[in-house]
């Protein structure tokens, strides 16, 4: 019997030996190639990008994974107890791997196979192995992968304290609504920072890891809310938690409230799309969606909405002029008109209007139904709205509803103010255009409206619709002209003019009114927008020097110096239109328009920053009775501060007495520019005040005449004011100062000589060493006509000077 025993144990351990041998060879061979997990050292998870404006509202997020990294020490302790609770109660204690759970889970999962059940095992990972798995490994439910896992965590216990391991954990794992890492997921389910979740809420994301779509928020509350008390009653079990504390926690609603991602400021989407262009363009894709870059952007919310409302009522007013052209779409309204009605999908940012369809027609009046409103899940609500759309209330409209409109007509409306139930017609306008307004004196782009909605078209007219200018480009010939020894007071021959074209052509340019004036000054010429007394002035100094003043503008590259460009027959967008008469307001200073102040990376350094002057002294810590930093202003300076000036006053004149009349009403110092392209196509009007230089731009994204009505100073101008008396309310009128060394003499408009004050008079600035002349010559004549003042007006004659005297 010994003998046997003896020999039973002898290969007992022969045997044994072998399958430690085979283990161990087979364990070798297994964990040969494992992941280098000393790499977790350096992890750098893929982060959202957020962009906010200029007061820290939150614009857009961009991401593909949306995660925004926590330090362990900001993460709350009741957060990190109700997870430790629900995946790892011993996790401070084990070395890597929970035995006494493997041992249950290989029960479990026997037991499953013997009873004939599939599908899925039971799993015992701790939470160090699920770091292991999610960074290092694939989630293949194999033996294999297990072993590897195990190894690995035993690994990672070693190199990492148990403080790292879990805030690994936490900024990793997927929680479903497209959040990665707890931080997000506070965001995109209660729309809460993490310090802000209450214990409910905290025990919801805890229940999550398992599987977010077994605990979807609306499509399986049920599940939710068991898995949610679950976690509670395991964080009572484990002593983080009083039974009093579960039972309120149970008690509660799940409240989610999912964030949507992209645009979070609906007036604001032309702006955040150029910006995730922007950074696009800087920094790439990957950095964009995954490099957690803190965007601080120029835009003013207030602005932006002011924006918005002007540039969307002037659309709508010039479009509703046209007429009505018809219902946005005719649905059967028999059984549930409200789920018919909810097929067809509204303009998402223009909450001010809803979609309604016609129920019952009388006459001049309908009863509508409104399209039903959803709930946070997306399922239409079950309440149907009805109300009155009368045809008194449609101003625009002057046939009868009944003429217009059938049963199952859907069109726009929008509430009328005081009348509860009564509503007005609404139209999405065909005509176009855009709006954008900086800060004169740093190029910050304040608000931009690039469309009357982005929801139905993504282009964006203020920085990619390329179009004429018109008249609104004659400031820059008029810069190049007094930036080369003309005044304000110089007087052009504004008469019938032909020009020989390259291919033998005659081109033959013409005013607005058909008409020709004579003798006119520059400042007259601006502020009456003359075309051919412009072509004239061109001609005599040159197109070339025209050419390279809109280069200097930043309006063209390598524009082309034929005469017809003097009158903006180039195309150029609202942006660089505006960036010039910014520029203008400056003092000529070139303004570099910007959508973003500064760009921070992930660890809070500035990667980027707008402002490129230099600031002697600004980097002193202390104060020690030095003197006020000295800020260099080392931008371009592109024109004479004193021809800025002189422009600037000219334009005010066209405000206070040429094409920009309608600005008149704001009522302080306003510098601007009307522009119409030829056949109507086009209108604009570029203004500024000392503190803000606006573009506004109006037309047909397929180029077609908008009606001899559509001018640059009855469409664009009143936009334009609208805005500016929103902008500016509550502020002091600021005069525009004038450079040092510049005199300022009464000028007789007409002929530019000195004149005593009075009503007719013009109090005109000149440079140093300029003036009104006693004797006027005029520009662009065959022969040079004088007039001697002090003799009464006699004439001489001197063919083919075309000078300034």
């Amino acid at each position: 019997m010994l003998r046997l025993i003896g020999w039973l144990f002898g290969f007992g351990m022969f045997v044994g030996l072998i399958a430690l041998g085979v283990g161990g060879f087979y364990l070798s061979t297994l964990t040969k190639d494992l992941p280098d997990y000393t790499v977790l050292k350096d992890y750098r998870p893929p982060v959202t990008t957020r962009v906010h404006a200029a007061d820290g509202t939150l614009l857009a997020e961009y991401a593909r994974e949306r995660r925004l990294f926590q330090p362990i020490e900001t993460i709350p302790a009741q957060v990190i107890q109700a997870f430790i609770s629900a995946e790892d109660k011993d996790f401070y204690s084990h070395g890597g791997i929970a035995f006494d759970g493997v041992l249950r889970a290989l029960r479990d999962n026997i037991q499953k196979r013997l009873d004939g059940g599939n599908g899925p095992l039971a799993g015992a990972s701790t939470i160090t192995q699920q770091v292991a798995k999610n960074f290092l490994l694939t989630s293949e439910q194999t033996w294999d992968r297990k072993i590897k896992e195990a190894v690995l965590a035993m690994r990672i216990e070693d190199a990492f304290t148990k403080d790292q391991i879990l805030e690994l954990y936490l900024n990793e794992i997927f929680l479903g609504l497209n959040s990665y890492g707890i931080a997000a997921a506070a965001l995109n389910y209660f729309d809460k920072a993490l310090y802000e979740l209450d214990l409910s809420e905290a025990a919801y994301l805890a229940a999550l890891p398992k599987g977010p779509n077994n605990y979807h928020p609306f499509r399986r509350p049920k599940a939710a809310i068991e898995r949610r008390n679950w976690v509670l009653d395991r964080m009572s079990e484990n002593g983080y938690i009083t039974p009093e504390q579960t039972s309120a926690a149970k008690q509660e609603s799940l409240n989610v409230v999912p964030r949507r991602s992209g645009s979070q400021l609906f007036s604001a989407e032309y702006f955040t799309e150029e910006v995730r262009r922007e950074l696009a363009s800087l920094y790439g894709e990957d950095q964009l969606y995954g490099g957690g870059l803190s965007v601080r952007t120029t835009l003013e919310p207030k602005l932006q909405a002011y924006a918005r409302k002007a540039l969307m009522d002037g659309l709508v007013k010039f479009d509703q002029s046209k007429g009505f052209r018809g219902p946005v779409a005719t649905i059967d309204t028999s059984g549930d008109w409200g789920m018919t009605l909810n097929g067809v999908e509204p303009l998402s940012d223009v909450p001010e209007w809803t979609l309604a369809v016609v129920l019952e027609m009388d006459r001049n009046e309908a009863r509508i139904g409104l399209r039903p409103s959803k709930d946070i899940d997306g399922k239409v609500l079950a309440d149907r709205t009805t109300g009155q759309l009368p045809g008194p209330e449609i101003k625009w409209v002057s046939k009868p509803l009944s003429e217009l409109l059938s049963v199952g007509d859907v069109v726009y409306v929008a509430p009328v103010e005081g009348k509860d139930g009564v509503y007005t017609m609404m139209q999405v306008p065909e005509v176009e255009g855009s709006l954008v307004a900086m800060d004169p004196r740093t190029g910050r782009v304040v608000a931009l409206v690039g469309g009357f909605s982005f929801a139905l078209s993504e282009f964006n007219r203020a920085t990619q619709a390329m179009r004429q200018p018109g008249s609104a480009f004659k400031p820059i010939v008029y810069s190049a002209a007094l930036d080369n020894g003309y005044t304000p007071a110089s007087v052009v021959l504004d008469a019938p003019l032909e020009i020989q074209n390259a291919d033998g052509s005659t081109w033959r340019p013409e005013n607005y009114g058909r008409e020709f004036y004579g003798p006119q000054t520059l400042r007259r010429g601006i502020e009456r927008s003359r075309n051919v007394m412009t072509v004239r002035l061109a001609k005599d100094i040159g197109m070339p020097l025209v050419a390279e003043y809109a280069r200097l503008f930043g309006l063209y590259d390598d524009m082309l110096p034929v005469l017809a460009m003097s009158l903006g027959s180039g195309e150029t967008t609202d942006m660089k239109m505006t960036a010039a008469y910014a520029t203008i307001a400056n003092g000529g200073r070139r303004i570099v328009p910007t959508l973003i102040d500064r760009i921070q990376d992930r660890y809070g350094k500035t990667v980027y920053k707008h402002d490129q002057r230099v600031c002697d002294g600004c980097q002193a810590t202390e104060w020690h009775n030095q003197e006020e930093p000295l800020i260099i202003d080392n931008r371009e300076q592109v024109l004479d501060p004193m021809t800025a000036y002189q422009i600037t006053s000219m334009m005010q004149g066209v405000v206070q007495r040429g094409t920009g009349t309608n600005a008149r009403r704001l009522d302080r110092p306003v510098a601007g520019k009307t522009g119409t392209s030829s056949d109507y196509k086009d209108a604009w009007f570029l203004g500024f005040t000392p503190e803000l230089a606006v573009g506004v731009y109006v037309g047909y994204d397929t180029p077609r005449s908008m009606g001899r009505s559509a001018t640059g100073g009855e469409f664009a101008t009143p936009i334009f004011t609208d805005f500016m008396e929103k902008a500016l309310e509550g502020k002091p009128a600021t005069p525009f100062p004038m450079p040092g060394g510049m005199t300022q003499t009464w000028i007789d408009p007409a002929t530019g000589i000195k004149a005593i004050a009075g009503e007719a008079a013009i109090l005109e600035a000149f440079k140093p060493g300029t003036g009104p002349n006693l004797i006027t010559s005029v520009i662009g004549v065959d022969s040079e006509a004088f007039i001697n003042i002090e003799d009464g007006g006699s004439t001489d004659v001197n063919a083919g000077r075309g000078g300034l005297f």
